[in-house]
């Protein structure tokens, strides 16, 4: 027999381009073609390892997870745990899926010589179905989760903006969703305010500072300023909020020059206006990472 391993892998490598393809199409996730490619090509290079019988070890099912594990930690990235489980179950009922669709096919092509042959073979056959109907709830249950997160993304889809933030020569950006129900101003200036992910100013927050943003301990950050190199000093503000608890919490909020709102095909400008620094996530699955306050879509 002649394998040709360089085939092999070809084919590999566009089959597996596909099922993350796949995944990231059912879970609405935004990728980079090359994180993509470079994950395919990590499990087509796996498959070759298949024609060296001494790294057979390579193929038990605790390797095979973990290089699951492997390709979507370098296609998608991490995200948050349950980001990652979600992109995980997706992956692996997009491949059940696929697998069982060739399965499908292979058998109504069958010629009667094969089935013949395979009644030689009747108690594998009786092994995989019994593992097949025993794992039907399962794969239910994890469609079931699936499309119904998918469903609430797309939903949730119709309130999330594009968010770009201007001060000085810095620019940074991210995914915003418009809550209608954010209704914090600066008490003084009655300046709004959008609640923004520190982790997304971490290269020009002092960590110091990082650290008492993710305490909620703000508030002594002010005797700080000019002990720790900041560049924005002046623009910093402590903005009074009730927290759940309903006493009063302060938040770090940093005064931009402007903030640049993108919906669809209408961009919004907003020039009177506050970021307030937030020390933990705003969203479990990394969705969005700001909360824009409802009247800056009127600037």
């Amino acid at each position: 027999m002649i394998v040709y391993i360089d085939i092999i892998f070809l084919v590999n490598l566009i089959i597996d381009g596909l099922l993350l393809w796949t995944t990231a199409w059912s879970r609405k996730l935004s990728f980079r073609w090359w994180r993509l490619l470079l994950s395919a090509g990590i499990g087509a290079g796996y498959v070759v390892f298949l024609f060296f019988p001494p790294l057979d070890v390579l193929f038990t099912f605790g390797v095979k997870f973990l290089l699951s594990l492997l390709m979507l930690l370098t296609a998608f990235g991490y995200g948050g745990l349950q980001h990652f489980l979600r992109n995980l179950g997706s992956f692996y009922l997009i491949n059940f899926a696929a697998a069982g669709t060739i399965l499908g096919v292979h058998y109504f092509l069958q010629s009667s010589s094969e089935v013949v042959s395979g009644i030689v073979y009747g108690h594998q056959l009786n092994v995989a179905v019994t593992l097949a109907v025993v794992s039907l709830p399962f794969g239910f249950w994890l469609f079931r989760q699936v499309s119904s997160f998918a469903k609430r993304k797309e939903q949730l889809s119709t309130f999330i903006a594009k968010v770009d933030v201007h001060i000085d020569g810095f620019f940074s950006s991210c995914t915003g969703l418009i809550d209608t129900g954010n209704q914090l101003y600066d008490p003084l200036t009655k300046t709004p305010v959008m609640v923004m992910e520190a982790a997304q100013w971490s290269e020009q927050i002092p960590e110091a500072w990082m650290q008492k943003i993710r305490q909620a301990e703000v508030d002594q950050i002010v005797t700080a300023i000019g002990t720790e190199p900041f560049v924005w000093q002046d623009r910093l503000r402590l903005v009074p909020y009730r927290g759940v608890n309903r006493n009063t919490q302060f938040m770090l909020a940093i005064k931009p020059d402007r903030v640049v709102i993108t919906t669809g095909e209408t961009q919004i400008e907003a020039m009177k206006v506050l970021i307030g620094l937030d020390g933990g996530r705003l969203s479990s699955d990394n969705a969005y990472q700001a909360i824009i306050h409802p009247s800056l879509l009127q600037s």
